[in-house]
């Protein structure tokens, strides 16, 4: 069921038991769990009748399969992806190691929605989710907008798995407004040739930073701006390491504070490009600049530092904007969280965000939601079926 046409936006049925948001790799594995535990899409028909147990839906407001990985450099190739693991059920194709990641994984997730009839519904965008109080079976409202058009759906429950592409952070420094240059966030980045023969202070401690540093700065004088002293780690990042991480994030988010980025739990990994790009003076870090001028930034000893482009490599929020009206926000700023479940909200689940904010972990976290609702929903639980 995966809608494209604007017409058949009027055809989205007004009410399904599970409604996910977001295709990408979370958003699929809630949408396999579910086809596993026995839901179908809603407003599919058996035998001519609507079938109104346990049905489900995806909405993506991508115009197509692939979720953010529609949106990475072209530069970024599978070899030098961080560890994606297949999506439930469905190994990935055998690939070039320097294929393009925006190539290879939409086609992939193109070929998972195909082969196991996920029902994702797109382009749609959930503007906002709120409580029906006036609805005694207790359902939450999702209000969607896709295709010139709006509607509401009626969910019992809510798998939220909207990633952070969409929400880029952009840090705010004095005089920022004044810069002649050019501004741009990783999320706006597409090839090092579009910054040739410029000044590009490069701005942020993470993966993405320290990669795209290393990139630009094959074509520009670069100059890297951190906020602390980078952490660096020589050996590999193994299961034992990757747990300690996850615990540390799972301890923040269960006390309601906003998750940590991975680089301040597992440190930056020395890879060959990067032990180059360091013999080549590039990774000469700079404590963070104070403020900028119209022509350059005023570094932390007082110096005025010309640059043409300052590049904001400073990560991404969670994007849970349409989750205000719930009111979900703990005292400390996050969402305090009890596994994938919202502490207190059993209709609503966040995977994909915190813990779960890896390949793998949207994977374990889409199965575990999964589990949770069919308990809550009081539905008898089928072994799952398929593969």
């Amino acid at each position: 069921m995966d809608v494209t046409s604007t017409d058949t936006l009027d055809a989205l049925p007004a009410a399904a038991d599970v409604v996910v948001i977001g295709a990408g790799q979370a958003g699929l594995s809630a949408g396999y769990h579910l086809r596993r535990r026995g839901f179908v899409p809603a407003g599919a028909t058996s035998s001519g009748t609507v079938n109104e147990a346990r049905t489900y839906l995806v909405l993506d407001a991508e115009d197509g399969p692939g979720g953010a990985w529609r949106h990475r450099w072209r530069s970024l190739r599978m070899s030098t992806v961080n560890n994606i693991y297949d999506l439930p059920g469905m190994e990935q194709p055998d690939v070039d190691p320097e294929a393009a990641s925006v190539d290879v994984l939409p086609a992939y997730f193109a070929d998972y929605e195909s082969e196991l009839d996920l029902a994702v519904v797109r382009p749609v965008r959930v503007s906002g989710v709120e409580r029906a109080d006036d609805d005694p079976t207790g359902r939450l409202l999702v209000r969607w907008e896709g295709g010139g058009r709006s509607g509401t759906l009626a969910a019992r429950a809510i798998v939220n798995a909207t990633g952070t592409w969409t929400k880029p952070f952009w840090p705010r420094y004095p005089g920022q407004e004044t810069f002649r240059g050019r501004q741009l966030h990783t999320a706006g980045y597409v090839r090092a040739e579009d910054f040739a023969g410029a000044r590009v202070a490069v701005v942020g401690g993470g993966i993405s930073a320290v990669q795209l540093l290393e990139e630009v700065s094959h074509v520009a004088q670069t100059f890297w701006f951190t906020r602390r002293e980078p952490v660096w780690r020589d050996g590999d990042f193994g299961p034992e390491e990757g747990a300690r991480a996850v615990a540390m994030v799972e301890e923040r988010v269960r006390a309601g504070l906003p998750p940590q980025s991975v680089v301040s739990v597992t440190g930056l990994v020395r890879t060959p490009a990067l032990r180059a790009a360091e013999a080549r003076g590039v990774l000469e870090r700079r404590p963070m600049f104070t403020r900028i001028v119209p022509d350059g930034v005023v570094t932390h000893d007082g110096d005025v530092l010309p640059v043409d482009v300052i590049f904001w490599n400073t990560g991404f929020r969670a994007a849970l904007d349409h989750l205000r009206p719930l009111g979900l926000r703990a005292p400390g700023g996050g969402i305090r969280m009890d596994s994938t479940q919202v502490a207190g909200e059993p209709r609503v689940h966040l995977i994909g965000y915190g813990p779960s904010a890896s390949t793998v972990g949207a994977n374990r976290a889409g199965r575990d939601a999964v589990t949770r609702i069919v308990r809550y929903l009081g539905l008898s639980a089928p072994v799952p079926t398929g593969r």
